[in-house]
């Protein structure tokens, strides 16, 4: 799961990093499918995406009362709109007896043919939960698969986190042309780019290192590369210079 995680982090397109992981985090939990929810969900709006390809191809055949019912997220859903804590629960544990004669579980039997969920939400997500769903037949997630499944989410973070600031910054950098071309011709990995733009928005190495869930030392490290591969010796000229090779946006602060 750490080598799946740190090749998400070395991934320029944003869209890849999540399919990149869900199949991951099937095995380490020991599922078949993985439905990751990243944005705010409701029964009505909202972004899912499933892997492997089967499961994201049934998922596109699902009506919209069906697709209602997903997005619900019974019985995860109020179960976290309970409590403050994020930890790893399965759907018979979250709904007891009631979840086997859902019409959650009867869909999820038709449509991919699993019988038990395994909830994995983001950390520090709030209402509407965002986070990953894990799917499986026969037997019901071991205590083992939990215990994964937590030590698993602070590799989730992470991989969200360089999701949306790259989303970010490609969204801020659009009208220039793609941005990863520029990136490559600099050597920036995307791991020191978004660093770059957190660099560029004021932040300090400790609030970088909060933003993207590693030390500061990392933080530093980071930094120096960046000043290398730019040519550059401080903050304001590194900004500066990133600007002109558009990398970051003009307005970014400073």
């Amino acid at each position: 799961m750490t080598a799946v995680a740190v090749a998400a982090l070395h991934e320029r397109e944003p869209t890849r990093l999540w399919p990149m992981l869900a199949g991951a985090l099937a095995d380490l939990c020991g599922g078949e499918a993985v439905i990751h929810k990243l944005d705010d969900w409701t029964e009505h709006a909202g972004t899912i995406g499933a892997a492997p390809d089967a499961a994201a191809a049934e998922l596109e055949r699902l009506g919209g009362a069906d697709l209602a019912l997903l997005r619900a997220g019974y019985p995860f859903a109020r179960h976290y709109a309970s409590r403050t804590d994020r930890m790893p629960v399965t759907a018979q544990q979250a709904a007891g007896r009631g979840w086997p004669g859902s019409p959650t579980a009867r869909l999820l039997g038709d449509a991919l043919d699993v019988d038990h969920v395994l909830g994995v939400p983001l950390p520090g997500s709030t209402t509407p939960v965002t986070g990953c769903l894990v799917y499986r037949a026969g037997a019901d997630f071991t205590a083992d698969h939990l215990d994964m499944a937590e030590r698993a989410q602070p590799l989730l973070v992470a991989v969200e986190r360089q999701r949306q600031l790259l989303e970010q910054w490609r969204r801020a950098l659009g009208p220039a042309g793609p941005p990863d071309e520029r990136a490559t011709e600099s050597a920036l990995t995307p791991r020191e780019t978004t660093v770059l733009l957190l660099l560029a928005d004021a932040l300090t190495a400790e609030s970088i290192g909060r933003r993207l869930g590693i030390s500061v030392r990392t933080v530093h490290k980071h930094v120096e590369n960046i000043y290398r591969k730019l040519g550059t010796r401080d903050r304001l000229g590194t900004v500066l210079r990133a600007q002109q090779l558009g990398l970051v946006p003009p307005h970014a602060r400073r």
